[in-house]
């Protein structure tokens, strides 16, 4: 039997971000050496969001650009069928910049390793920061962890967490704990 079980969706959502918004500002002040990278396929959603609430507190635009990690995750080549790269933008160097790297879940860390390895084709950024809307606590297969979470949810190993955004075609934005 599947389960689902709601985990955040709005108002709420909207609050977390702001909230998560206002952290940054509060450790970046004028972003002046910070940018933002989204991290595909669904990082970009809320790297969007969060790059909205900031832009809209600040008053101009923050940095923000996709990255696509797929040629550097360990399991590229174990899979039986071909894994399918999304869109890299990234309109700006990070070489000495303060880089927040933004996913909507983060599980196991693995995908968070293999960013790590594609940002290195931009530049070396002068520090690395991880902003995440899901932490899924004992999960964990390598010793990676947010510095900005939205909310940490403990989770089975069986579950996982399912987020829905509207500008994928979902009707409200919700994520759920689903198994």
């Amino acid at each position: 039997m599947n389960q689902q079980r709601l985990i955040l969706s709005s108002p709420l959502l909207e609050i977390v971000i702001s909230r998560l918004a206002q952290q940054l500002i509060e450790n970046h002040q004028d972003f002046a050496d910070t940018v933002i990278l989204g991290m595909q396929p669904r990082g970009i959603y809320f790297a969007e969001r969060v790059g909205r609430e900031l832009n809209r507190t600040l008053g101009y635009d923050v940095p923000l650009g996709y990255l696509d990690a797929t040629f550097y995750r360990d399991d590229f080549r174990r899979r039986d069928s071909p894994l399918r790269a999304n869109a890299t933008h990234v309109p700006f160097i990070i070489e000495d910049k303060r880089v927040i790297l933004v996913d909507d879940v983060l599980a196991t860390g693995r995908m968070v390793r293999a960013a790590l390895d594609a940002m290195t084709a931009f530049g070396r950024p002068r520090k690395v920061e991880l902003l995440v809307l899901v932490d899924r606590r004992y999960n964990r297969d390598l010793p990676i962890k947010p510095d900005y979470t939205g909310k940490r949810v403990n989770t089975l190993e069986s579950q996982r967490v399912l987020v829905e955004w509207t500008e994928q075609g979902a009707d409200a934005d919700r994520i759920w704990l689903v198994g």
